[in-house]
């Protein structure tokens, strides 16, 4: 073994083994100032050395309040990652929103390979092997960035709220390249099919109306109330579940007139899509929706090709586009996006009808 000193933290040592791999360990002085070691775990288990340094520091702290850490504990308990899950969703119940689709997506694809393993024992390369295992399914990259995002946030809720001394191996692997960006809108034409091909169900109508007049996401439409359209104003008051606030709609006459009819004899805390004294649930939606877009527009397209399917996103997609089309100023868009950046709305910049040749063409005439 050759040991060799950190650069970068204070008393952190490793040693490389013959096998590639690395031992880390830390020194101290107990409190008759001896030089004591402690060897903390290999590189391959997900040992590192900021988390030898975090150990070093914890021990030099008991020693200050006059603890001894040389007696020798009694084995660690064995902690698996469904312990670490069980805290994590518990904690997350009834706060998130998504917290019932964050564990089936926990359930799917983490808890087979990993939810009974010592966490000290899940590696970086572990990590590594569930991206590819998932992107090897046929899933998107995004997809599978947001499994190893959960993953992380699971690790890192015990580091943080239950001052768990384990390392969060996620945090060094890297997120796979995604182009996902999704390009595809309706044109007026293709809007007014959609419709014609949605009308014979009334939920649905309204959802995809309110949809385009607005640019809401699923979440915010299917949580509007009755109270919150002002049918005066022809405004509806829009709860954005993505960046935590809420913001103002708008809709035309003819829409207000579909909308009156539709809320008729509902109480104000009743929601309006559905009609009823709860959500209507989004799949419900779905399952009606997404076929007929499936139709409509995505024969012969691959599930995967984001940028050019119609999705029930691509509404709002479609909201901004042909405002972009018809001239509206990109910081109206982005308001009426409720876009926390501008540069989330530039994208629709290049649909606007005056890219500005005109104006160079005339700049010296």
């Amino acid at each position: 073994m050759q040991r060799f000193k950190s650069k970068k933290y204070t008393g952190v040592y490793g040693n490389k083994l013959r096998n590639g791999d690395i031992s880390y360990s830390y020194t101290y002085k107990d409190e008759s100032n001896r030089t004591c070691w402690v060897t903390v775990g290999k590189k391959s288990a997900g040992i590192t050395e900021p988390y030898v340094y975090r150990l070093r520091n914890q021990t030099i702290n008991k020693i200050r309040l006059g603890e001894d850490p040389s007696v020798k504990r009694t084995s660690r308990k064995r902690i698996r990652l469904n312990d670490l899950a069980r805290n994590y969703f518990d904690a997350k119940e009834g706060v998130n929103k998504d917290n019932r689709r964050q564990y089936l997506k926990y359930k799917h694809h983490i808890e087979e390979k990993f939810g009974r393993k010592d966490v000290s024992n899940i590696t970086v390369k572990d990590i590594s092997s569930l991206q590819q295992s998932i992107l090897a399914q046929g899933r998107a990259p995004k997809t599978v960035n947001s499994v190893i995002q959960l993953l992380s946030a699971i690790y890192n809720y015990n580091i943080k709220v239950e001052d768990m001394s384990i390392d969060n191996p996620c945090s060094r692997v890297k997120p796979l390249a995604t182009d996902d960006q999704r390009q595809r809108f309706l044109t007026k034409e293709e809007v007014h099919l959609l419709i014609d091909n949605v009308s014979d169900n009334i939920d649905v109508l309204v959802f995809v109306k309110l949809a385009l007049s607005t640019g809401a996401r699923k979440g915010g439409l299917l949580n509007i109330k009755k109270k919150d359209i002002d049918f005066s104003n022809r405004t509806v008051r829009i709860y954005d579940y993505k960046r935590k606030n809420t913001y103002t709609g708008f809709f035309n006459d003819d829409l207000k007139e579909l909308l009156l009819a539709y809320t008729k004899g509902l109480d104000a805390n009743d929601y309006v899509i559905g009609r009823g004294a709860e959500p209507l649930h989004r799949k419900k939606i779905e399952r009606k929706l997404r076929p007929v877009l499936n139709r409509l527009y995505n024969q012969g397209l691959d599930r995967r090709d984001t940028k050019n399917r119609v999705v029930i996103h691509t509404l709002r997609h479609t909201f901004a586009s042909n405002l972009a089309i018809q001239g509206t100023s990109i910081f109206t868009i982005q308001k009426l996006m409720n876009h926390a950046d501008i540069e989330h709305t530039m994208r629709y910049a290049k649909l606007a009808p005056d890219s500005g040749s005109e104006m160079v063409r005339s700049l010296y005439a």
